[in-house]
């Protein structure tokens, strides 16, 4: 084992609102390929998300519990100044699709400009979580559909609090159930 001075370490930066299975198979990955891998979660003035980055460190962190060489935090500002303040020299960008390459791509020569010694690492996430977003997954749980196979655990708990309907409303204004 090296030295924590020496250790290899990586930082996996998103939003993760929420984490998806597509998410924890890049953890997983990095997890076991570096030291130590700081996941963080960023705070995204441009997105309006379903949860604060406070309940997402915490709901990751209930994921993250398989693997002692994780942690989770909040960042906010330059990715690269975050990654020198953890003493990271890596940076994991996981992907989906084309359209994911296309725009990490643009960011990780951004980043190589701003910090020639810090690398970004590009992780395909496996096959069977390609088509995964967040967005879906809000979605199919917004209209109560079956998440448990998308998402962990902790996500699918906290995502039924968020979208439970109230027993007493359960239909939305104006809508009246189907007559048989």
């Amino acid at each position: 084992m090296k030295t924590p001075e020496k250790a290899l370490a990586a930082v996996y930066p998103g939003s993760f609102d929420p984490a998806t299975n597509g998410h924890l198979d890049v953890i997983e990955r990095a997890a076991t390929t570096f030291d130590r891998l700081v996941v963080a979660v960023g705070r995204n003035s441009t997105k309006t998300p379903l949860f604060t980055p406070d309940e997402r460190v915490e709901i990751l962190r209930a994921c993250c519990t398989p693997w002692p060489n994780v942690s989770v935090t909040t960042f906010d500002g330059m990715l690269v100044n975050f990654a020198r303040e953890r003493g990271a020299r890596v940076l994991i960008k996981g992907l989906r699709a084309v359209s994911d390459f296309e725009y990490e791509f643009q960011m990780a020569l951004a980043n190589r400009h701003l910090a020639p010694d810090i690398e970004t690492l590009f992780l395909m996430a496996g096959a069977e979580h390609l088509y995964l977003s967040s967005s879906i997954v809000k979605e199919i749980a917004r209209l109560g559909g079956d998440i448990a196979a998308l998402v962990p655990p902790p996500v699918e708990a906290r995502l039924k609090e968020k979208f439970a309907r109230p027993a007493a409303n359960p239909l939305p204004a104006g809508d009246e159930p189907l007559k048989t």
